[in-house]
């Protein structure tokens, strides 16, 4: 028997040796070592043997099965290595080659608009405020002085929810909100910007759901010269320092006296083209002097508190500001017109 275990290790490791990959290393452990191996077949004659004879034989068998274990764990280790380097050369990736171009994104126009004009105000010492653009009828119109049935409301189509709750026509609803919310005993100076809507139908210039920013400033002693000097340090920061200024007559039901204001036409520098129609002005914003009987709703004594407001459209100041002659631009998602503002 002895023989026979010193010939089957010299076969074994033979064809370890000769083994070329993983798979017939692992049919060699089952046809050594295994449960129908040869060493297990060897073994079943060790009953015919003396006691004697047993142990030596024992050992040898031991022997045998350890010399043969740590060959194939020698080989495999050999074998994976070899696999591995076969695999690292097909993977192989030429460092020197130019990388991918990775596509960056960047802000909207709109927001970067919306952006720029809060940090304006901002450094005017005017806070951001938010509201919700779910409104109801009561901040949207009633606690800015448009009770229902005023005429004014049809200069506003607006989109119903129910009789009470509509989507916000203006964000003005924010202003009414701050002011009650303060009781009437405290300075307001705020701006409001976010997305409203109306019911218009969408062409180059308008669009059922836009984007507006709205500033009210209440507290002793404000004149109307505070909201010109406000308005006049806004033109020259967002359209530049050459840009000037005239504030016209008109009408808002929240506010009393109130204007339109224009700026110089950026194209013909106020000559006259046919972009500003000739008169050398283009109609920016709305603002006004807050009505009396706005603030009193508010809980403000308008005989102690004045103030002004003033309303623009984002959407508007950049076609304005970048000669953009479509308001659905902004809209559409077309990457090649966003690209164009990532730096602007």
């Amino acid at each position: 028997m002895k023989e026979q275990l010193d010939l089957l290790q010299q076969k074994a490791l033979s064809e370890i040796e000769d083994t070329h990959s993983v798979k017939e290393l692992q049919q060699l452990n089952v046809t050594y070592l295994g449960r129908k191996g040869s060493l297990t077949n060897v073994l079943r004659g060790m009953g015919q043997l003396s006691k004697e004879e047993r142990p030596v034989i024992g050992q040898l068998a031991n022997q045998v099965r350890a010399a043969i274990e740590k060959a194939m764990e020698v080989k495999q280790a050999t074998l994976e290595q070899i696999e591995l380097e076969k695999q690292l050369e097909k993977e192989t990736i030429d460092i020197t080659l130019p990388g991918r171009p990775v596509n960056i994104g960047g802000a909207h126009i709109l927001t970067s608009i919306i952006e720029e004009i809060e940090d304006i105000f901002i450094g005017l010492g005017y806070e951001v405020r938010e509201g919700p653009e779910v409104e109801t009828d009561y901040f949207n119109f009633e606690a800015l002085n448009l009770p229902k049935g005023h005429p004014a409301r049809d200069m506003q189509d607006t989109f119903y929810i129910t009789n009470e709750l509509l989507m916000r026509t203006h964000t003005s609803p924010v202003q009414a909100r701050t002011m009650q919310a303060l009781e009437g005993n405290r300075p307001v100076r705020m701006i409001c910007p976010g997305k409203v809507y109306r019911r218009d139908n969408d062409d180059a210039t308008h669009s059922h759901q836009f984007t507006q920013i709205e500033g009210l400033y209440v507290d002793k002693n404000v004149r109307m010269s505070d909201l010109k000097g406000t308005l006049n340090t806004f033109a020259k920061k967002i359209f530049g320092e050459e840009r000037e200024i005239r504030l016209r007559p008109s009408f808002f039901p929240f506010t009393e006296p109130s204007v339109e204001m224009d700026i110089s036409c950026k194209v013909c520098s106020g000559q006259g083209c046919s972009v500003c129609k000739k008169t050398g002005w283009i109609e920016i914003l709305g603002a006004g002097m807050v009505h009396p009987k706005v603030l009193t709703m508010a809980g403000y004594d308008p005989d102690v508190y004045t103030g002004f407001a003033f309303g623009m459209g984002p959407d508007r100041i950049a076609m304005l500001k970048y000669g953009i002659d479509d308001i659905r631009h902004f809209y559409k998602n077309d990457i090649r017109f966003l690209k164009q503002f990532h730096n602007a």
